[in-house]
């Protein structure tokens, strides 16, 4: 997967040229920030450094389930090349939904949120530490016979597919909104207003959004970010801020119950209410009685 995102760089420098310059003519959109783009483009290169050094591993690990699989399926076919990228999609649908809803995970998933810009460069701003936490979620595919070589390869198309979904130029797409994440749906996963909150994680299909009950639609202007939006562009400080609030709730938590809420509730979760996971938020914002 590295090798397929390295291969790409040409292309994402290309584009966000492009994309750059014709934002010179949107003054109503925030376009690219100097500060900002670079600390994406070396959140992307932290990544892509670690994703080479795991790699190895991962292959090890994925390679052991496959030898212990029930089935063997025949990985020059193009029905389990297509399983094998539809399997990979619905993996990462989990994968990406679980690194929104629980707290832990979310610390190594939130530096993707936090740019208040939304352009081509934001889909380089990827994390140095889910490629740790998000290995397993890809296991199950191994164990159902899909050969190593071929998962990897599926997840840097179901990667490299997101890319052109970070930008704020192409408005709705017709009837392939219905199935495909577009970057009407990916403007809302990357929005801060209470209804757009840990919706629409699908990689390249939504299906899994409007199955699961997660997919929300783009009905008005998006604010992009996080929460408590960060004043900083160092990387490093983006890279482990969460990991490090993590583990100052983890060190005044009075009880093991407030350190597993701490831990593995949701983003947001407290003991005493003093701050607020985001369904909390949407009760909130619906007034006593609303219906759910």
């Amino acid at each position: 997967m590295t090798e397929a995102v390295a291969a790409a760089i040409p292309f994402f420098v290309v584009t966000m040229a492009i994309e750059a310059r014709l934002l010179r003519s949107r003054p109503d959109l925030a376009g690219y920030g100097r500060r900002d783009t670079r600390a994406s483009l070396l959140m992307g290169a932290g990544n892509v450094v670690v994703d080479a050094a795991v790699a190895i591993a991962e292959l090890a690990v994925l390679g052991w389930i496959f030898a212990h699989a029930p089935v063997r399926l025949d990985a020059s076919s193009w029905k389990v090349q297509l399983g094998a990228l539809v399997g990979v999609d619905f993996c990462y649908y989990w994968f990406h939904r679980l690194h929104h809803d629980v707290r832990i995970l979310w610390a190594a998933h939130v530096n993707h949120h936090s740019s208040e810009r939304y352009n081509l460069s934001t889909a380089l701003r990827q994390s140095w530490t889910t490629p740790i936490t998000g290995a397993v979620f890809y296991w199950p595919l191994a164990l159902a016979g899909f050969e190593p070589w071929l998962i990897m390869a599926a997840r840097a198309v179901d990667t490299l597919y997101q890319y052109w979904i970070h930008t704020e130029l192409v408005g709705r797409i017709g009837p392939l909104e219905a199935v495909l994440n577009t970057p009407s749906h990916h403007r809302v996963h990357h929005g801060t207003e209470v209804a757009y909150l840990d919706r629409n994680h699908g990689g390249i299909l939504i299906v899994w959004d409007r199955l699961f009950g997660t997919f929300e639609p783009e009905r008005a202007p998006v604010h992009y970010g996080i929460t408590k939006n960060l004043d900083t562009f160092r990387p490093v400080e983006i890279a482990f801020h969460e990991w490090k609030a993590l583990l100052r709730d983890l060190r005044r938590a009075r009880s093991p119950r407030e350190a597993l809420g701490y831990a593995f509730a949701p983003p947001g979760w407290s003991p005493d209410g003093s701050s607020l996971t985001s369904e909390q938020r949407r009760a909130l914002a619906r007034g006593p009685g609303a219906a759910a």
